[in-house]
């Protein structure tokens, strides 16, 4: 009180000044004294009197406002409630018409259990259900809805007709919004909720939706997330007297597709994961199928679609490696875990949930989408399938490689193949002559690998290969930072092997890069890299990591410490350490114009196929894609 005392006297004097110079005020600084002045009469009320209202019940259509605030945000919102009810009713085809994005209008009617007439009225009252009776069914529920709020709200905030038949009922029962009585009605089967003029009586509310084209873009998204959690739900949304989906029932993958799009299904790979009472299934997204935005992220949990921080990180602990840091997956997946294990009574909308064994469940999530997309692509193409082998005579004058060019680290996987002293280097300075021509081992005659075998290479880049299906087009680069990458994770496990440099290198950095290379001493070690200071600015580096011993050191060395600038020793060991590794595989990768003999490419060729996640390269982008025979005859125009 003192305080406010203190203020009170100090306002007074102010006033007073004002007063006395009231000549040289402003027209805005008089205003400001008016605003003043009305503000010390309201601080003198609540000083003088200190009396609150006395404390009273609100009114039912009050409360109901109020509650429909939580649930009812947008015509989206009602739209997913009603929904959730008609699916919770067993219905087996749902009919969605639209108006004016939703706001004019949202109708919806479905061939569910109906509603009885003694039960018409008080479904439109607060906590009313069906659903659930006790505290046991709460903590084990299964139905999409449970609270017994959502056509209370949605009643409280628009014009609300249910119409419904009942099974074994003789004709329909309609009530016209809450504390009506019901009336006879026509309707074969089901229920219709049909919802008018949303917030017609909360003007305030209806300023803040957006623009039609916006609110019917939310309307179809929650149309979306039903039809996929339901693919055995015939479904159709019109809007404005024009059908947007028309979905039949049928399964999983077939309602994926109609929703998310065959380029999805075609770039994506299915899930199916489960330990007991747990169960993944669906379809991740390959990373070249990476979105700008989350807008075709689609996870659902027993059937209810979520959004989870905890299972969003699993998912982007799985793409880690393979999905570049601005893009994001898409996916669509169902867990299906024990009911009593997950609160789903969390927020209003029912959009959020809470795992009892949180950290299982996010091991689960992340293992079982990491190991499906750790398996290689060409896994999906079955066993292998007989084709004729290479020709004997396959000409491979074309491809044999300069004599200082060092070799791919790759000869345990050639000698599959070929004997490399068959097709030895040709010596400086003298005529080049073609190698023998490849002989295919005789365990491998008559099959073909899932990659196939290398034909020829374009441009120094791109390796072609011939395999059961077709024309497999290889970005060298891209592939072979995988497989380092991967080994290099091998190898960073245990102890690194090194390759000692006959003559060190000595590299002339800036003094920051030699600060940081003097901090990091102990880190570039433990990556397989003996460095001192050779001077000032000056660092010797002794040794590389021997899968990397072809790369050049200089590029190498400085790609290294730039990722550890102003990084602490212990998190690059720990959070940065696959960003680093992935910096050093795509130095240390064979590079554009590197000419490659034909028993190197094949070998590369089967080091993919022996690697995880070799369908792309640390930064998502794709290694090889497949051109079929079925495309190349339609190009050529064979048959027509």
């Amino acid at each position: 009180m003192s305080d406010l005392i203190y203020v009170f006297c100090h306002i007074l004097r102010q006033m007073r000044c004002t007063k006395q110079c009231r000549h040289t005020v402003s027209p805005f600084e008089r205003k400001r004294e008016q605003a003043t002045r009305a503000g010390l009469r309201i601080i003198g009320v609540f000083a003088a009197d200190a009396v609150m209202p006395a404390i009273h019940r609100l009114s039912d259509p009050l409360i109901n406002q109020i509650a429909a605030g939580e649930v009812v945000e947008r015509p989206a919102s009602v739209l997913k409630e009603v929904l959730e009810n008609a699916v919770d009713a067993g219905a087996q085809a749902i009919e969605v018409s639209l108006d004016g994005g939703g706001a004019r209008r949202i109708r919806v009617s479905d061939d569910g259990c109906g509603i009885d007439k003694d039960d018409l009225a008080l479904a439109l009252e607060r906590h009313a259900t069906s659903k659930i009776s006790s505290l046991d069914d709460l903590e084990g529920v299964a139905t999409m809805g449970f609270r017994g709020e959502a056509l209370a709200a949605i009643a409280s905030v628009a014009r609300t007709t249910l119409t419904s038949r009942a099974h074994g009922a003789g004709h329909a029962w309609r009530v016209d919004g809450p504390g009506k009585a019901p009336v006879p009605a026509a309707l074969n089967h089901g229920t219709v909720v049909d919802v008018q003029e949303l917030y017609y009586n909360t003007p305030v509310r209806r300023k803040f939706l957006k623009t039609e084209g916006t609110e019917f873009a939310h309307c179809d998204d929650a149309f979306r997330r039903v039809a996929l959690a339901r693919p055995d739900v015939a479904m159709q949304l019109s809007h404005n007297g024009r059908v947007s989906h028309r979905l039949p029932a049928g399964d999983m993958t077939r309602r994926v597709g109609q929703i998310m799009g065959d380029d999805f299904l075609a770039h994506a790979r299915a899930v199916d994961a489960d330990a007991g009472a747990t169960r993944l299934t669906g379809f991740a997204s390959l990373p070249a199928y990476s979105r700008a935005s989350r807008d075709a992220q689609y996870f659902f949990v027993n059937g209810r679609f979520v959004r989870d921080k905890l299972v969003t990180h699993a998912i982007r602990e799985a793409y880690r490696d393979i999905l570049h840091g601005s893009r994001h997956p898409a996916y669509v997946l169902f867990l299906d875990i024990d009911p009593r294990t997950v609160d789903v009574n969390v927020h209003p909308a029912k959009i959020e949930v809470r795992f009892r064994e949180s950290r299982a469940v996010h091991q689960f999530v992340y293992h079982a989408l990491e190991r499906t997309l750790g398996q290689a692509g060409t896994a999906d193409s079955g066993a292998p399938v007989h084709t004729p082998s290479p020709p004997a005579g396959t000409p491979a004058a074309g491809f044999a490689r300069p004599a200082q060019q060092s070799p791919l680290a790759m000869e345990s996987a050639a000698n599959t193949y070929y004997d490399f002293a068959a097709t030895a280097r040709p010596s400086v300075g003298t005529a080049a002559s073609p190698p023998a021509a490849p002989v295919m081992p005789a365990q491998q005659a008559g099959e073909a690998p899932p990659l196939g075998f290398a034909l020829a290479q374009l441009h120094g880049i791109f390796i072609l290969a011939q395999n059961a299906h077709g024309l497999v087009l290889v970005d060298m680069h891209a592939a072979h930072e995988r497989i380092l990458y991967e080994r290099l994770k091998t190898v960073l496990d245990g102890a690194p092997s090194l390759q000692r440099l006959l003559i060190p290198a000595v590299l002339q950095l800036s003094p920051r890069e030699m600060a940081t290379a003097e901090t990091c001493t102990e880190v570039l070690a433990g990556m397989g890299f003996e460095v001192s200071a050779a001077g000032p600015q000056a660092l010797s580096v002794r040794t590389v990591p021997a899968l990397l011993a072809a790369a050049n050191v200089s590029e190498l060395v400085r790609a290294v410490l730039a990722e550890l600038e102003d990084m602490p020793a212990s998190q690059v060991v720990t959070a940065r350490r696959n960003a680093l590794l992935a910096t050093m595989a795509c130095h240390g990768a064979v590079r554009a114009n590197r000419t490659l003999t034909v028993p190197e490419m094949n070998a590369l060729l089967r080091q993919m196929e022996a690697t995880e996640r070799a369908d792309q390269c640390n930064h998502g982008r794709p290694t090889w894609t497949q051109f079929s025979l079925a495309e190349l005859d339609r190009f050529f125009l064979r048959g027509q």
